[in-house]
């Protein structure tokens, strides 16, 4: 026998459970039109991969995750999308969000399913992707996708897995009809999700308060090593918490999770999913549904299809309109009030009451705490719920965080028991959402500082290459000079004209050659060129004052060199010496020019 273990708090409300289990599953059929949220689960909501006007087929992908975590949405039946916009959703809020809505078209058409009869002859990652692509996410609880919760961190080995039974809210029989009779199929999607796992331990957790349950999975379990756990019968023994102390003693630690302790938790409407997606190739596109109290004549659970509007069901199951006084998704104790017929039945979904007024009053008006302490005797988690309370009541969130606020299940037994009549989760509620909103502009605010930060390193970086562009081409630059001034020094050592002073020296020189080239050839003809030489003897004359503006400019240099470098002293007084030689052959032949033309008027007296 399995042992158990106790866990703290606790309440024992009402069942209710007999209304919703005299008759066996029904099927829903095919509402007029179904309306799939992209959003069913938690993560980030699906994106549409149809338009408007296509025809789609039962079991076709309609919508997909990008990316971050999230399943796929698919048509669960054959039709035509007939808009994608905002529609109301299962939310306390009562809010709308973008959802498909798909008009059957009555021919209920599959698409091509590839059902896998040997799944151990694939690879465990492929299973995931298996599990994935048919969009199944956990169905009894916030609804996390199935394939990431089936493959835990590498150093969280999974001892012991868990399948969740108990269903110990009042009213809803979902799982405990699925048991009765779909105990083959459940098993079957323990039986690979074991698989997946390779846990040490199988266990099926259940309450007493279902034999027939109990009675039919012993049955499926025959000659298989997993466990069949009978629990006692108390709220909120089905709380994933709750159920890992009552099974295995062990507590998972606040702000942690089961893996953190070596052990997992899947529902029960989550198993039978993942054996028609692996071994029947079936999307997840309907899920059984509670629906009962006193307001409708024919309570039961019914397989709908996902999409389908709670108006629709409700009429099936005969609402009677005059006695209905409040309409309630999910349990009286964890569930919140409808303020629409026309949301539709998503993932989570597991149950909906339609009750009268003596079913389920009006809560009385809030009274002053009297602080009886019973709402701490009945909390499982073992916190503080009437001081959490004060420190939710006066917006003192970091206090009521720092007392554990987020470990609250929100099982509502503190609020059950409260003889104030104290709304207590809907403040604990209150105060996890305006946590949420900070942390969310807290991490806005992180966010756009990183990026305000970012940018200014990044112009800091542009400016500091922007300088050492600067730098280098003020580098290069100096040593284009410094070259500069070496080939002029090379060029004042050697003689040679390799920059722009040196060819105007060598060109000084070519001209007094030409110059006096054309000169000499001109001799014969005394007479006629007495008119031309006068212009000759005004450019010697500019060649001499070019020649002394040079020598200047080199004596500049040498005396800017001998301050500068004294090793070149010695080249730029060569490269002077030389300048000078220059400049004397060029007076002595200017003076040889001027004794020749004032010699010609004589010679041509003296021989006529």
């Amino acid at each position: 026998m399995t042992q158990l273990w106790d866990f703290r708090g606790g309440v024992h409300p009402a069942e209710h459970k007999d209304l919703s289990t005299a008759r066996p599953i029904r099927c829903a059929g095919i509402p007029e039109r179904l309306v799939l949220p992209l959003q069913q689960h938690i993560g980030e909501p699906a994106e549409a991969i149809v338009k408007v006007g296509d025809r789609v087929l039962k079991g076709q992908k309609i919508a997909d995750i990008g990316t971050g975590v999230g399943v796929p949405v698919h048509a669960p039946t054959s039709g035509v999308i007939e808009s994608i916009a905002d529609y109301p959703v299962p939310h306390p809020s009562g809010m709308s969000d973008r959802c498909i809505t798909l008009k059957p078209d009555g021919e209920d058409q599959w698409c091509p399913r590839h059902p896998i009869s040997d799944y151990r002859a694939l690879e465990r990652d492929q299973v995931l992707q298996i599990i994935r692509e048919a969009g199944i996410s956990g169905m009894g609880g916030a609804g996390f996708p199935t394939n990431i919760k089936l493959r835990p961190p590498r150093d969280r080995k999974v001892s012991t897995l868990i399948l969740n039974g108990a269903e110990c809210e009042p009213y809803i029989t979902a799982d405990d009809m699925t048991m009765r009779e779909k105990a083959d199929q459940v098993i079957a999607g323990l039986k690979i999700m074991a698989w997946i796992l390779r846990p040490e331990r199988c266990v099926i957790g259940i309450e007493d308060n279902k034999p027939q349950a109990i009675a039919a999975l012993r049955i499926a379990t025959e000659g298989t090593q997993t466990e069949i756990a009978v629990i006692p019968t108390k709220y909120p023994s089905g709380g994933e918490k709750q159920l890992i102390r009552i099974l295995t003693g062990m507590e998972v630690p606040s702000g942690g999770i089961p893996a953190d302790i070596g052990v997992m938790c899947q529902n029960i409407g989550t198993a039978v999913a993942v054996a028609n997606a692996v071994l029947e190739g079936t999307p997840l596109i309907a899920r059984v549904v509670t629906i009962t109290g006193e307001a409708v004549r024919e309570p039961g659970n019914v397989e709908a299809l996902l999409g389908t509007p709670i108006e629709y069901l409700l009429q099936q199951a005969g609402v009677q309109q005059e006695k209905l006084s409040r309409l309630v998704l999910g349990g009286p104790m964890m569930g919140y009030t409808l303020t629409t017929e026309a949301v539709p039945v998503i993932k989570t979904t597991n149950c909906v009451i339609a009750a009268t007024a003596r079913e389920l009053p009006t809560p009385p008006p809030e009274q002053p705490c009297i602080r009886c302490g019973e709402c701490a005797a009945a909390c499982p988690m073992d916190l503080l719920p009437q001081q959490l309370f004060w420190y939710a009541k006066a917006t003192e969130f970091e206090k009521a965080e720092h007392l554990n606020l987020f470990d609250c299940i929100e099982c509502g037994a503190c609020s059950y028991v409260c003889p104030s009549s104290i709304p207590l989760v809907q403040y604990y509620r209150f105060a996890k959402g305006e946590i949420r909103v900070q942390r969310a502009e807290q991490l806005k605010a992180d966010r756009a500082r990183e990026r305000f930060e970012a940018r200014r390193a990044r112009l800091e970086r542009e400016q500091e290459e922007k300088e050492l562009r600067r730098k280098e081409r003020a580098k290069a630059a100096a040593e284009a000079e410094a070259r500069k001034k070496a080939e002029a020094e090379q060029v004042a050592a050697d003689g040679e004209a390799v920059d722009e002073r040196s060819a105007k020296a060598a060109l000084v020189e070519q001209a007094l050659a030409r110059k006096k080239a054309k000169t000499e050839a001109s001799r014969p003809q005394p007479a006629a060129d007495s008119a031309e030489d006068k212009p000759d003897l005004e450019a010697l004359e500019k060649q001499l004052s070019q020649a002394q503006s040079k020598l200047e400019t080199m004596q500049g240099m040498l005396d800017e060199a001998k301050a500068q470098q004294a090793d070149n002293v010695d080249k730029l007084e060569r490269a002077v010496a030389k300048n000078l030689d220059r400049v004397k052959r060029a007076e002595d032949a200017l003076a040889e020019t001027r004794d020749k033309l004032a010699a010609r008027p004589t010679e041509s007296q003296s021989n006529p």
